[in-house]
């Protein structure tokens, strides 16, 4: 190693085989909050070495595997909770999104049966109206029906009528006959 690249080292860690693991940050601008998107991370020797684009030696960081075991358990005890709540969000937005799925469900329902008891309603108005066209109809078959009972009586009493009174004249033509044979002389007998 160069000796700026050992100063960059002993700047950022503690390189001491005793002291393995822990890290001795003198750099501030390089802390364990620091979002390390854009960095490449390597591991040399028990090492890590974290290298930020561009690479310069002070963006260099040499860290042993205890202390990224460290560090990742603190970046997932941090944000684990948050995520473990975002996850339980969802899960009760996406119960809730299928309950109300499930009414939405139920209301298109409720609207195809409503839709089809107005259909419903429709057939029973029309079944109304021709039902009181057929009693009109029936009705007016009964009046018919005792109009020609009538008619058929009134027919038959005239000419029960007109039979007596043709048997009246003919009855009183003989009557006349017989009388006018009455009238007329007779010769008298010799005697």
């Amino acid at each position: 190693m160069s000796q700026s690249q050992d100063w960059v080292r002993d700047q950022l860690c503690d390189v001491n085989p005793a002291n393995k693991g822990t890290v001795g940050v003198r750099d501030y601008s390089l802390n364990t909050d620091r979002d390390l998107t854009g960095w490449d991370v390597k591991e040399t020797k028990g090492y890590v070495c974290v290298i930020r684009e561009p690479q310069h030696l002070e963006d260099m960081v040499l860290v042993s595997q205890e202390c990224v075991e460290k560090l990742s358990e603190g970046l997932i005890s941090h944000y684990l909770p948050d995520l473990q709540r975002s996850r339980d969000t969802l899960q009760e937005l996406t119960q809730n999104q299928d309950i109300l799925l499930d009414t939405l469900e139920q209301e298109i329902t409720k609207f195809r049966e409503c839709n089809s008891m107005i259909h419903l309603n429709t057939l029973f108005t029309e079944a109304k109206v021709y039902h009181s066209k057929l009693v009109n109809i029936r009705r007016e078959m009964i009046s018919l029906h005792d109009r020609t009972s009538k008619l058929k009586k009134r027919a038959l009493k005239l000419q029960q009528q007109k039979q007596k009174e043709a048997l009246e004249r003919e009855q009183q033509r003989e009557r006349e006959l017989e009388r006018e044979r009455q009238l007329i002389a007779k010769p008298a007998k010799r005697t």
